[in-house]
């Protein structure tokens, strides 16, 4: 039964709409393919991997981690910019993966979208049996799907939040330094990004 679980998970990643109709349609999908996974009865590390993978074909990790880094950016040479837009990802998937599975039995409820011109607003709601949480995804059409280059929990934005942090210890230590702390916590033994 476990190893049909793993599969039905697979192939739901696996599986992408072919078009998405639209903002709502596709957030829903990726949402919805969250939810079977949160409730699977998988381990959590593959929990974890499954979610991840998932969240990679939503989120548009380089759009938030430029964002982030603000005013600093253009201090990165590119080779620094390519390292700390892969460790960024990591951070920025772990971040809100683990935060999704900390929530017991979560639903998602849709309350609306409004789009302005090609970008779109899709508010939802994560509804647990104790609590609900607003989650607002600001959407650009990527091809035949949609990628959330902004995520806000509750009227704080995930991407500012981060960036807050960063910005802190920037005027700290240099970017090398900050690279090598989130190589420490978000890249593989070899120090590199981890994909």
């Amino acid at each position: 039964m476990r190893a049909l679980s793993i599969v039905l998970v697979v192939w739901l990643l696996v599986v992408a709409p072919a078009q998405a109709a639209s903002p709502l349609d596709y957030t829903r999908t990726i949402l919805d393919q969250a939810h079977t996974i949160v409730a699977s009865s998988q381990a959590h590390n593959e929990k974890l991997a499954a979610l991840s993978a998932l969240f990679s074909k939503f989120l548009d990790t380089d759009a938030m981690g430029r964002q982030a880094l603000g005013a600093h950016w253009s201090s990165l040479t590119p080779e620094q910019q390519k390292e700390f837009l892969g460790l960024f990802r990591e951070l920025l998937q772990r971040t809100y993966v683990q935060k999704l599975l900390l929530f017991e039995n979560p639903n998602f409820v849709y309350a609306g979208v409004q789009q302005t011109g090609a970008d779109a607003v899709v508010d939802t709601k994560i509804v647990t049996p104790r609590d609900q949480f607003d989650v607002t995804y600001r959407l650009q059409p990527a091809g035949d799907t949609w990628l959330a280059t902004a995520i806000t929990v509750e009227d704080v934005s995930l991407t500012a939040n981060l960036g807050s942090q960063l910005n802190d210890l920037l005027s700290r230590m240099s970017v090398d330094d900050l690279l090598t702390l989130m190589r420490r916590k978000y890249g593989n033994a070899g120090g590199a990004a981890q994909s």
